[in-house]
Parts: structure tokens; C-alpha cells; sequence
């Protein structure tokens, strides 16, 4: 079955690369380091020092996980080089901007049998640690024959790709029976990798990394220059992280009826794709709104209504700057983003009802009061305003958000437990 899968692969090579320079038109970057996808390496790339071990972490969400991983790798590893692939521009920036030098990074080959043959003869990992639901049949199947040793971290596998899988059985069993263990987020994770034909031998629980997450010293320095920098003193800020096609229109109308009630209110809104920045800032326009861009460098002024975010990287210090956060990918089917960031800042959150893949980590934060649900503008409009006109109730929301993080921690310790065990044996 799998020399089927890479026959197809390899016939539908062209339109992938032409899917990837389509793309291009907008956001350049995937036109770039092409060659990396087929396994070609510039010549000036550094070696590896030491024994490898790889971490892959397909986009940003994944890499802003995975960042606390990386750090305790390079300080519990430092005879190990550590290599880190991405498959997106934005994870890839992410990557490059956090860790420099520290580490190798290259995006992540295709799933090609020559191309992953010559990352794999290029680097010789000895483990991979692959981040939540990346199973690539060609990668993960040459890579043990290999010697790598597979493990899934932060696994999570939603109801719905389980069915997906499930259409395929003894593919999918054949795929995840290579993997040396998976570590999952929850039970019911863990119970679906089962059905898919993981051992329970090779199964634990470990929570989830995006718990592991934690304020430092320049992440909390960097929100207080942003503070600053658009003087915005007491004024009420709605930030609207992540947000996709379809949602910043029905964000700006809750929006419109929440500047009668809160006419200083400041919407900071931060589009989940780069290659959608320009839309968003004539959506903004078209609505007769007045803002400011991240990249003009220009200070919110005190008539601008919109600040949008159309950098890379620093949404998280813009949660500092949050009373209430709307965490997009929600109101669509998309599927959700992490709300954690904002409960880390004490922020509440609202998102809207299709969180199917955070869906454990929203049950937490709804049980705890820390996040609501809405489906409609109004809804949204309505549970903003509530927070905004009551302190007291939005703090204490805020609180046990921030609480529901610290009571979940777990999950960095008992990855790098199952790393240790790996090498051991």
C-alpha cells in the first residue's frame, strides 16, 4: 500500500509545486529553498555536531508548543545537535528567530521516498520527535528502517481524522505500528491511537506541551514597550488572535456595537495567515474604520479603532495587552487555535463553537469559567461587553484561567522522561 501512496505522490509532484508557487504570488517565502522539500541542501549548511536528534513541528502553532521542548533539549543535550523542521514559512521564521544558530533548521521534506532518503542520509537522526498528528507514512517508515527511533509527542488525534484513518485500516496500522511510543495529550486520544493500531505497550498519557508554556523576563518587557509605545493607558483592548476568512467580518460587526456602548475600545487584530493581511486591512477599511499596521511603526492614536497585527512572532506579548481575548479558527470550521496564551496573561477568552482541536483544552477553561462560547455577532458583542462592564467577574475569569495553566503542567517532564528511556535503550 505504501508504494501505491508514493506513486501518487509522485504524480501529483507538479501540482504541488504548483500549489506552492501559486502561494508564492502572495507570500514569496514558499517559492524559497525549494530544493529543501526534495531533500537538497545548500552547501554552506553546518553539520551536524554531535548525534542528532530531530524535532519536527509542521507550523507556527506547533513550533510556539514545542518551543519549552526545544530549550530543555538544548540544555539537557548539549553533545547532541538538534535538528528542527517545519513545513511553513511562518513556523520556519519562528524557528530561525527564537533559536538562531542553537539549532539546524530546514523544512521538512516532502513525503517522497527520495526525498526523505537524502534528509535521512544527510542528517542520520538517531530520534525523531515528531509534534501532535504529523504521520507521514514515507518519513516515519524509512526513518525506523533507518534505526531512528519514531515518537509522536504531544499527540492529539481528533474524532474526526480518526474516521478519516479509519477509511484505511491496515494502512493506517501498518504506519503507526513503526512508531517506537506515542505520547498523548489526553485519554481519548490515546484510545483512538489504539484503534488505530498502536500497542498499548507503546501508549502513555502525558498532557499537553501547550501547558508548558511560561512568561519570561523579555516576553513580559516586550508587552510593556508595546503598552507604551501606543499609550494606551486604561483603554479597553479586544484582541482577536488567529482569526480566519469569514471571521473578521462578523468580528467587525460585533465590533460596531460594542463602540456604542465602549466608543475608545481598541479591536487589536491578528489574521492567522500572512498571505491575508492585505484583505483583512481593506475589510477594516471597507468598514470605515480607522487603524494603524504593526509594520507602519506608526503609535495608535487615539481616533484609530483597529491596530493590526501583521508581524510574525509577537502575538503572544500582544496578550499582555488584552482585557478580552476572541481566539479565532473558531467561528469557522476550522477547528480552533490555543487559548492558553491568553489565559497565561489571566486574559478570559471567547472563541466560537469549533474547537474540535483544542476540544480537552477548552473543556478545562469552560469548566473552570475562565472561557465562553459564542456562535453569532451578537452573541459575541454580548459576552464582550459583559466582560468589559463587570471587573470584578472578568478578572476572576482571567485568574482561573491563568490557575487551569499552572494545574495542568506535566507534559515537559514526562516527554523528555520517554526521550531519556529512548536513548537508554
Amino acid at each position: 500500500m505504501r508504494y501505491v501512496y508514493s506513486a501518487i505522490l509522485y504524480l501529483l509532484l507538479p501540482l504541488v509545486v504548483a500549489r506552492f508557487v501559486w502561494r508564492s504570488i502572495r507570500e514569496p517565502a514558499y517559492r524559497q529553498r525549494l530544493g529543501e522539500r526534495l531533500g537538497w541542501y545548500s552547501a554552506d549548511l553546518p553539520g551536524a555536531a554531535g548525534p542528532v536528534l530531530w524535532v519536527h513541528a509542521v507550523s507556527l502553532g506547533e513550533v510556539q508548543a514545542a518551543v519549552v521542548l526545544v530549550r530543555a533539549l538544548l540544555g539537557r543535550y548539549p553533545n547532541h545537535q538538534l535538528v528542527v523542521t517545519t513545513s511553513t514559512p511562518a513556523g520556519s521564521h519562528q524557528v530561525r528567530q527564537l533559536f538562531g544558530d542553537q539549532v539546524i533548521h530546514v523544512y521538512v521534506p516532502w513525503d517522497l521516498p527520495g526525498a526523505c532518503r537524502r534528509f535521512l542520509a544527510r542528517f542520520q537522526p538517531r530520534v525523531l520527535l515528531l509534534l501532535e498528528t504529523e504521520l507521514w507514512p514515507n518519513l516515519i517508515t524509512l526513518s525506523t528502517w533507518q534505526g531512528c527511533r519514531c515518537l509522536l509527542v504531544n499527540a492529539r488525534l481528533s474524532a474526526r481524522s480518526a474516521r478519516r484513518y479509519a477509511c484505511v485500516p491496515a494502512f493506517t496500522s501498518q504506519v503507526m505500528q513503526q512508531l517506537w511510543h506515542v505520547c498523548c495529550q489526553t485519554s481519548q486520544d490515546a484510545e483512538r491511537f489504539a484503534r488505530g493500531g498502536v500497542l498499548p505497550a507503546k501508549l502513555s498519557v502525558g498532557g499537553s506541551l501547550k501547558y508548558e508554556a511560561s512568561f519570561d523576563a523579555s516576553l513580559q518587557q516586550h508587552a510593556q514597550r508595546l503598552r507604551a509605545e501606543h499609550a494606551l493607558g486604561e483603554r479597553p483592548v479586544l484582541l482577536a488572535a488567529s482569526t480566519h476568512e469569514g471571521e473578521e467580518a462578523l468580528l467587525l460587526q460585533a465590533f460596531a456595537q460594542l463602540r456604542r456602548q465602549f466608543p475608545d475600545l481598541l479591536l487589536v487584530l491578528a489574521p492567522r495567515r500572512p498571505e491575508r493581511f492585505a484583505a483583512v486591512a481593506g475589510l477594516c477599511m471597507a468598514h470605515g474604520l480607522d487603524g494603524t499596521r504593526r509594520t507602519s511603526h506608526c503609535a495608535v492614536a487615539a481616533a484609530h479603532q483597529v491596530l493590526l497585527v501583521d508581524t510574525l512572532g509577537e502575538l503572544a506579548a500582544f496578550f499582555g495587552l488584552a482585557h478580552v481575548a476572541f481566539i479565532g479558527g473558531s467561528l469557522v470550521p476550522h477547528g480552533g487555535h490555543n487559548p492558553l496564551e491568553a489565559a497565561l496573561w489571566s486574559v478570559p477568552v471567547i472563541s466560537g463553537p469549533h474547537v474540535h482541536n483544542f476540544a480537552d483544552v477548552y473543556a478545562r477553561l469552560r469548566a473552570a469559567r475562565a472561557a465562553l462560547e459564542v456562535t453569532t455577532a451578537e452573541q459575541l458583542a454580548l459576552a464582550v461587553s459583559e466582560l468589559l462592564t463587570d471587573d470584578a467577574a472578568r478578572l476572576a475569569r482571567g485568574r482561573a484561567g491563568c490557575l487551569t495553566v499552572e494545574e495542568n503542567r506535566g507534559a515537559l517532564s514526562a516527554t523528555m522522561a520517554l526521550l531519556e528511556q529512548t536513548l537508554r535503550n
